[in-house]
């Protein structure tokens, strides 16, 4: 069997996020199921898709988009981790925009026509949820560049190569102190809050101990932990709240649409 954390695994929160894992895997032999592996799984080269549907997957963490997209019905729906995100019911979050700190622009509607650097079209933080918010407030922008990853929009933004992005802010808080590129960035805007990123497991799983585990897990974990992961706690949010959220468009789709 194999677990990974890889939405929020910097390697600066690593000793954090193991002892987080091993209270989980601990709770899990407890309850019979010993084979729960010792270590998180960190291969940097992993398809997160195929790492989703393996059938020998115990536990994972992944995005509200690519569940309702592409993982409803094939996996086992565990939780949602809340980080108690100020102005977001438990287990939701948000997305912040961030601009550079010396941009002239103070107001979202200032950045109409401006260039969006994204992590993924698979992602509802980074693409998503900032294309819903500004397409309802009538704000254009392009679509780019495509970086990869939240720290790489906030670097690309620093460096000039974006004029803002949205980050999952829960990430945003992760590196804060951590990351020098948001010493270099400020808050331009938020998006309304959505469900939050789901812990799954294999088609099949049995979700209540899972659910248990990582509950128990939590609330074990030293205040310190608690506060370098900004976990609160494990929720249950409905299916239908994740599907209720819309699917956005293929990012070069929109990037033709808006360059015709």
């Amino acid at each position: 069997m194999i677990a990974a954390l890889p939405m929020y695994d910097l390697p600066e929160i690593a000793p954090a996020t193991d002892r987080l894992w091993a209270g989980i895997r601990d709770r899990l032999r407890t309850a019979g199921i010993g084979d729960a592996p010792g270590t998180l799984s960190r291969d940097a080269d992993a398809d997160l898709m195929d790492q989703w549907l393996r059938p020998d997957l115990l536990l994972s963490q992944t995005c509200g988009l690519p569940w309702r997209a592409h993982l409803h019905g094939r996996v086992a729906l565990v939780g949602t981790p809340d980080y108690g995100l100020p102005g977001c019911p438990p287990g939701f979050y948000r997305s912040v925009f961030v601009a550079r700190a010396d941009d002239p622009r103070a107001t979202l509607a200032d950045f109409a026509g401006a260039r969006l650097a994204f992590n993924s079209g698979g992602s509802q933080s980074g693409w998503a949820a900032p294309v819903a918010h500004l397409t309802a407030a009538g704000i254009p922008f392009l679509a780019g560049p495509e970086t990869g990853a939240h720290r790489a929009s906030a670097r690309a933004v620093a460096a000039g190569a974006a004029d803002f992005a949205a980050l999952d802010a829960v990430t945003f808080a992760l590196l804060a102190g951590r990351e020098p590129a948001i010493t270099q960035l400020k808050v331009a805007g938020e998006t309304e809050p959505t469900p939050g990123l789901p812990m799954i497991a294999a088609a099949g799983s049995d979700a209540n101990t899972l659910f248990d585990a990582v509950q128990g897990a939590i609330a074990a974990l030293s205040a310190a932990d608690r506060a370098t992961l900004h976990l609160r706690g494990i929720v249950r949010i409905q299916p239908e709240t994740y599907l209720a959220q819309p699917l956005p468009p293929n990012p070069q789709a929109f990037a033709k649409a808006n360059l015709a």
